[in-house]
């Protein structure tokens, strides 16, 4: 007989289990979460969706996994914490129950050209071992066949595998005196910190063209190596002198800062693989062991498949260990779709999405269980055949005991849901509030901004006919090979593929047949820093500072918080920072200013009922309505608002916005330039469908103006209202770069070859 207190007992337990598996959010408020209490089911898929700025990332990434990545820190030592990643305490009343985070972002890598593929995951190192262990001769240890130790690098380009050449015509004018500007390189002009290495060296007559300098002075001028000389100026930290071309390829050049002078460098560099070592990196000594005769660069050059073959070749006992080590992570990363990349490849040039799908395959091979992953729109980049990858490596992660959440867009994803949650209802101070919580057939049905637009019915859209043709013949680039194809202008045209296809590869050679004639909105950083805001971008604070000036009859100085404007407390920084040696720094809101950075003297001066920083607080969308009537200053607003960037605030970091959103914020400053040819590359990440909606419009609005478009682009919303689609594949890397298709994209429903054409097939059957 059992008793009632055991039963009792059984339900308490039953009950406290059931709370066990769920995260309990209370009270979060970071950022724009308006308060906000949510269970969050462990050991499920959960997919978080809403508009572009609703909150989603606030509550999963700054919020739980905020918290989670803080927690773990501190269970280590003080001393070791000083050298963890810091995580400031999120907004939020408490967080039960919660696992382990790993958040795994969309993330471009910026490693060095000494960064490859092998190199980041480790790869490399369990190479080397194996070629100094089974290759057909002893040479030495590991470090022998590594190219960033001297044992194994090729002495004339160092490692690099490419050396570069300066045509030294182009950093100086020999019409022109070292005071008249004669060094015309970028950052060396006359009386600038660089420029006074010379001409304060006492080395040189100032005023003598260089033309008429003897042999020897301009050897000196240009070539010299390093070299004390005693007129240096005292601020310098170096007493050394050294010629111009040397110290352009050292401070420059192979520095990170060359990053900042790209354009400049390309002018007067030629790059091109190193004469002695043919581009592999590596000595003569390293490169002369073979493993079933190919040597390690020979091996490092193949893709991961062939990788995989070469691998299943060594026969040796000796490696079968590093073989078996090697196959575990190698074999992770071609199931997800990434056979393509070489092991040599740097890792500057893969993509947000490629480093997320290495980064998912490391977790899928370890035996780490009742984790939290945390992942941002890993849709992002892939073509409809590589999100099925995707999915399936989700639910792997899940089946292996974890807790996946996703935040993305697109629908696909949606489907592999146990829950989907949906914060909105709108973007910014909108937004911030839960407007949805269960499955997605129910989501689907529902009465939410997501719910109706899954509904939406689908159709192709009307094209309009090729104004030209610009014929592309024999295209040889990156994995095109021969490749001919009539590119049409005038009109909204797509280019789709797998990703690793050769998209961007058709998209470049088209640009350097245009010459320059393009407006190129990439998803580059370039120009933007720190100190980058919406308003700075679009060069609108000084006009706001002059209506505030001239409304109070005032200096422009005094809306500064840089200058005469700033608080006196936290010097304009709106917090003050105390350091707490090993512990995190302890940030408050400036007790004077109340964390709006400006001077009490400079809040008093009001513009319409408003100080200067409530101003910089509002939302693009709020300040086109406030500032109507100002040309100057609303019209750049209303373009932010065509290009969906209505929820972005004034004063918001620009290092804190996505790829497709600054991509999209370039296109907000050029819209109105008739007759332009625009590349973009994947306008549409990061947002909703009504955004992408509302974008699709926008692009028919430029082209019934007169402009070009040539889109890559996955997203089926987008590619079936094009004018035109060219389909490359049918695999990435060496297995694409052919055209599978080129026409409307109605007509690639009826092409077997167009991986493109069979996803729209599915997508227009969905919703008819």
């Amino acid at each position: 007989m059992i008793s009632i207190k055991r039963v009792i007992d059984c339900e308490d337990i039953m009950v406290e289990n059931y709370y066990r598996n769920q995260i309990e959010v209370l009270d979060a408020h970071q950022n724009n979460l308006k308060h906000v209490n949510i269970d969050l089911q462990k050991h499920e898929i959960t997919v978080f969706l809403g508009e572009s700025g609703s909150g989603k990332s606030s509550l999963v990434f700054d919020t739980v996994a905020a918290m989670s990545r803080r927690e773990l820190n501190e269970t280590f030592p003080s001393f070791s914490q000083q050298y963890l990643p810091k995580y400031g305490q999120p907004n939020v009343g408490d967080i039960r129950n919660l696992p382990v985070a790993i958040a795994i972002e969309q993330k471009q890598l910026t490693g060095n050209a000494r960064s490859t593929l092998a190199t980041y995951t480790g790869m490399y190192s369990l190479i080397r071992l194996l070629f100094s262990r089974v290759g057909d001769k002893f040479v030495g240890y590991s470090e022998v066949f590594s190219f960033n130790l001297p044992q194994g690098m090729c002495p004339h380009c160092e490692g690099l595998g490419y050396v570069d050449d300066i045509d030294e015509s182009k950093l100086i004018d020999p019409e022109k005196s070292l005071n008249d500007g004669a060094l015309t390189f970028v950052s060396f002009k006359p009386n600038s910190w660089r420029w006074r290495r010379y001409g304060d060296s006492g080395l040189f007559d100032n005023d003598k063209k260089i033309k008429d300098y003897t042999p020897e002075e301009y050897e000196l001028l240009m070539h010299a190596p390093k070299l004390p000389f005693s007129n240096s100026p005292q601020a310098f930290k170096s007493k050394d002198y050294e010629g111009l071309v040397p110290r352009i390829m050292r401070s420059i050049i192979h520095s990170s800062e060359g990053k900042h002078h790209k354009a400049a460098i390309d002018a007067v560099v030629t790059r091109h693989d190193c004469p002695i070592c043919h581009g592999t990196r590596l000595n003569k000594r390293a490169l002369s062991v073979r493993i079933n005769d190919v040597n390690i660069a020979e091996a490092t050059q193949m893709n991961l498949v062939q990788f995989l073959e070469f691998l299943d070749g060594i026969t040796d006992p000796l490696g079968a260990e590093i073989v078996r080590s090697l196959q575990v992570k190698v074999q992770p990363l071609v199931d997800i779709g990434l056979g393509y990349l070489t092991l040599d490849r740097i890792t500057s040039t893969l993509s947000g999405g490629e480093v997320q799908r290495i980064k998912i395959a490391k977790h899928l091979t370890n035996a780490l269980s009742d984790i939290l992953y945390v992942f941002d729109e890993p849709s992002v980049g892939l073509h409809p055949n590589d999100i099925e990858l995707i999915k399936k490596a989700l639910v792997g992660l899940k089946e292996k005991g974890n807790t996946v959440f996703v935040v993305d867009h697109n629908p696909a994803i949606f489907s592999i849901a146990d829950h989907v949650v949906e914060v909105g209802p709108e973007s910014g101070a909108n937004g911030g509030k839960i407007t949805f919580q269960g499955t997605f057939p129910e989501l689907k049905n529902s009465d939410t901004l997501t719910g109706k637009w899954l509904r939406k019915k689908h159709s192709f859209g009307k094209v309009i006919a090729p104004k030209h043709f610009v014929d592309m013949e024999h295209v040889s680039l990156h994995n095109l090979n021969d490749v001919s194809v009539k590119v049409p202008m005038g009109i909204m045209t797509v280019l789709s593929g797998v990703a690793g296809s050769g998209k961007s590869s058709l998209s470049q050679a088209l640009k350097d047949k245009l010459n320059g004639n393009y407006v190129d909105l990439t998803q580059k950083t370039a120009g933007i820093s720190i100190r980058s805001t919406p308003v700075t971008y679009l060069d609108i604070l000084n006009p706001i500072r002059r209506l505030f000036a001239k409304a109070n009859d005032v200096s422009t100085q005094l809306f500064s918080y840089n200058g005469k404007g700033a608080c006196p407390r936290c010097k304009g920084k709106g917090v003050t920072i105390t350091d707490m040696a090993f512990m995190d720094p302890v940030k408050q809101v400036c007790e004077v200013c109340g964390g709006k950075r400006y001077s009490k003297e400079a809040l008093s001066y009001k513009y319409h009922g408003k100080d200067i920083a409530e101003v910089l607080a509002m939302s693009v969308a709020q300040a086109q309505e406030f500032f109507i009537g100002d040309r100057d200053i609303e019209a750049p607003l209303a373009r932010m608002r065509q290009v969906g960037l209505d929820y972005l605030g004034l004063d918001q970091a620009l290092t804190t916005v996505s790829g497709g959103e600054l991509q999209r914020l370039r296109l907000a400053q050029t819209l109105g330039e008739k007759g332009q040819t625009y590349f973009l590359d994947e306008p549409t990440a990061g947002l909703h469908m009504k955004d992408t909606d509302k974008l699709v419009k926008l692009f028919r609005k430029m082209v019934k103006q007169g402009d070009s478009l040539i889109i890559v682009e996955h997203n089926l919303d987008v590619i079936s209202q094009a004018d035109w689609l060219i389909d490359i594949g049918p695999g990435a890397g060496i297995y694409g770069g052919n055209v599978l298709y080129s026409g409307t994209p109605a007509g690639s429903v009826n092409d077997e070859e167009s991986f493109t054409g069979r996803a729209l097939k599915t997508y227009m059957a969905e919703n008819r």
